[in-house]
């Protein structure tokens, strides 16, 4: 056991062939995803214990397996890194403009005062704003492409992924003006199901909304990819649309639809925003994220 005194600085690369070995349990492994000789791999990590003065390895011929104290490092080797990551994405892009992707529906009616008042606080700051569908969306987070995307529901479950819940919709069912129901203003399901609905394409997370409503057992009469499409083609008699409140409430103000709630069960979908897990430092990030929550909130 090493005193305290004779004891140095760990080194990153002792932390990192540890961290290796750690989340493989392989030093065969670890040195060929480090490029090292698995010679050079042990030595590192013989170095690592003696500077502690602890073991974080038990070696057999069954294999590697952690102490309680490596378990214990092998969580804060992780923190660590991800650490160094998040400065090194940082300060490797000063300046660089804020790449945001949306929804069509969300950028239209949700995203101009975020980006009024972002601009605002931050007059020099650069905004680059794209429309994808939800899956490109958050495909693009995931290459880079994008700092950070909004969409309606949940993000995909995926560790490089970071998402947060800003708002809840209401989901409504729009139907034509003239209709018997568009004076009531609230149906109940069963009402509703016998009605011809119109929906966006499969793979469209409105289309999920409805395939969820109506539990996978009502075929819409038609498809369309277009949300204004799909409020002009319910505007002309062709059938319902269940769609988010904020993207039917300025066609029905003009009478062109008729909102209408369902009464007998609450059905509302998130907004949420969705960003790389690395890139969670980045200061034009957190900036704009920040003005996200402020307007929603209101």
């Amino acid at each position: 056991m090493a005193t305290q005194e004779g004891r140095g600085l760990v080194e990153l690369r002792q932390l990192r062939a540890f961290e290796t070995v750690a989340r493989t349990l392989s030093v065969t492994q670890a040195a060929k995803e480090l490029h090292y000789a698995q010679s050079s791999v042990s030595d590192q990590i013989q170095s690592l214990e003696r500077e502690l003065g602890v073991s974080l390895l038990n070696r057999s011929q069954r294999g590697v397996r952690l102490t309680p104290e490596g378990v214990v490092l092998a969580e804060y080797a992780e923190r660590v890194f991800k650490l160094l990551e998040e400065a090194r994405f940082a300060v490797t892009r000063p300046g660089m403009e804020l790449a945001v992707g949306a929804q069509e529906t969300v950028s239209r009616h949700l995203l101009p005062p975020v980006l009024r008042q972002y601009r605002a606080e931050h007059p020099q700051a650069r905004v680059r704003v794209g429309l994808k569908d939800r899956g490109e969306l958050y495909r693009a987070v995931l290459r880079a492409d994008l700092d950070l995307c909004l969409a309606f529901g949940n993000a995909p479950a995926d560790p490089a992924l970071r998402s947060e819940t800003l708002i809840e919709e209401p989901l409504v069912v729009i139907v034509p003006p003239e209709h018997p129901l568009a004076g009531s203003g609230r149906a109940q399901l069963a009402e509703l199901a016998p009605e011809a609905f119109l929906t966006t394409e499969p793979g469209c997370g409105f289309r999920e909304m409805f395939d969820t409503v109506f539990a996978g057992g009502k075929e819409p009469v038609a498809e369309v990819s277009s949300i204004g499409t799909l409020g002009a083609l319910v505007a002309a008699g062709m059938g319902f649309a269940l769609l988010p409140l904020v993207s039917v409430r300025a066609q029905a103000d003009r009478g062109e639809v008729a909102v209408v709630e369902v009464g007998d069960t609450e059905l509302r979908t998130k907004v949420t925003m969705t960003w790389l897990d690395r890139n969670s430092a980045n200061p034009n990030l957190l900036a704009f994220q920040s003005v996200l929550r402020e307007q929603f909130a209101d």
